[in-house]
Parts: structure tokens; sequence; C-alpha cells
């Protein structure tokens, strides 16, 4: 058994998906479900054996910063009403955190280029967390989402050589997954609210930049990931809540499966 659950396709894939399924469905009636994305991503952290703050390194600063981000999705679906300037508040403010996040490896960089990639990181997350947070009433289209960003970040760090960030990425597409299957289940009755995309959303777009600052994944890779919650806002068919999802997904997919294709490009080189 232990064999098993040290298994990477364990541990990023098929436990992040039932936990992100079991919490989705088990909570949707008290509308929590949104907790399902760190829920399988912290399934796969403790199984990895991630869980610890010293030292504190960009890839722990992921786990915590995105814990952070589940609490605050929470408390903003239970505490305040969204308005339109929500969603780019929330961007801006986790794009500066994610500048925390990286700033052992920006302050190593010259001046010049502290401040290109600090602002082109910034623009990155800012730009992901308030698209996808957007998404927030629509439960298939945040899941669909989610499930591109992690999957799309995930098989990105991996391509990038980073095994770590890879399993991060994986788990919370997987998570998602399992959510978006509960959408599908439960039709119209599961709630993603912000505790979900702003969860997925800081994960995913953390788990790509780190792979850029940490690993080989190339920028404009993450130029083409940032598209994924544009691609799940494109017209979707009249129909029952599985085929929505599946077309959904088809959108999500299509375009991190065009990063992923960038990032195989320039490992081979």
């Amino acid at each position: 058994m232990q064999e098993l659950l040290n298994h990477p396709a364990v541990q990023a894939g098929l436990v992040p998906f039932f936990a992100g399924l079991a919490v989705a469905a088990g909570l949707f009636f008290v509308r929590l479900s949104g907790f399902a994305a760190i829920a399988g991503f912290a399934a796969a952290v403790w199984l990895i054996g991630s869980f610890g703050l010293e030292p504190l390194t960009a890839s722990r600063k992921i786990v915590v910063v995105g814990g952070v981000a589940a609490v605050a999705g929470f408390l903003a679906d239970a505490a305040f009403k969204p308005t339109r300037a929500t969603n780019p508040a929330l961007g801006a403010l986790f794009g500066a955190v994610a500048l925390w996040v990286f700033w052992s490896v920006l302050a190593q960089k010259s001046l010049q280029q502290g401040l290109l990639y600090g602002a082109g990181t910034f623009v990155f997350v800012a730009w992901v967390v308030a698209f996808t947070v957007s998404l927030q009433g629509d439960a298939v289209r945040a899941g669909a989402a989610g499930l591109g960003l992690g999957l799309g970040a995930g098989i990105g760090a991996i391509l990038a050589a980073s095994a770590l960030l890879g399993q991060y990425g994986l788990a919370t597409g997987a998570a998602s997954g399992g959510f978006l299957l509960a959408a599908m289940i439960f039709a119209g009755r599961v709630f993603a609210g912000a505790a979900f995309t702003l969860s997925a959303a800081v994960l995913g777009a953390l788990v790509a930049a780190g792979s850029m600052f940490l690993a080989q994944l190339p920028w404009y890779a993450l130029a083409v990931l940032a598209l994924v919650p544009l691609a799940a806002r494109l017209p979707l068919p009249r129909a029952a809540a599985w085929l929505q999802a599946v077309c959904a997904s088809f959108y999500t997919l299509a375009v991190a499966g065009g990063a992923c294709f960038l990032a195989w490009q320039a490992s081979r080189s």
C-alpha cells in the first residue's frame, strides 16, 4: 500500500482527483464545494512529503499562498458581494504576493532583468487570477479553467525539468477535474465561488511562474497559458451539464496543450 501511495501518478493524479470529487460532492449542499481544489492539492503535498516551512523556499511559499488563497476566497464568498472591482483587486493582490514568492530569485538578477521579470510575473498572475475568479458563478467554466491551468502548468513544469512543481500543477488540475465531475453530476447545484477559482488560479499561475524561474519553462509558454481562463468563456451548447463540461474542457485543454507544446519545443533545444 505504501509503495502504491509513493507512485507519482497516485500522488499527483488519483488521490487529488478523488479528494476534489469527495469535497465537491460531499459539501455542495452547504456551498463549500470550492474547497475541492485546495483539498486535492493539500492531499498531494502531504503524500509527497512537502509540508513544512523550514527552509521557506519558493516551492514551499507556493503551498502557503495556495492555502491563503482558499481561505481568502472563502471569506470573500461569505462576507462580500462581488463587484466589478473585486476580480482585478484580487488579481493585483496575488500578483504582488507572487513577487514575494519569487523574491529570492529576482534578487539575484540584474536590476533591469529583475524589473522585467518582476513586472511580467505580476501581470501574468494578476491576469490569470482576475479572469479565473470572474468565472466563480459558473461551476462548469470554473472547473474547466482550473483543469486547464493545472494540467498545463504541471505538464509544462515536467517538460521544463521540475518534477516537484509538475506534481503540484498536476494535482491542481486533477482536483479541478474532480470538482468538474461533481458539477456534471449535480448539475446546477455545485457552487465554485472565489474559494475554488482563487485557489485554482493562484496555484496554477504560481506553478507556471515557478517553472520559469526555477526550471526552464519559456516565458512565452506562460503567455499562452494565460489564455486558459479566456478559453473557458467561449460559447457552450445549450445542453446537459456533462456536454457543456466536455466542451469547456476541450477549449481550455487545447490552449494548455499549446503552452505544453512550446515547453516541449524549448526542452528539445
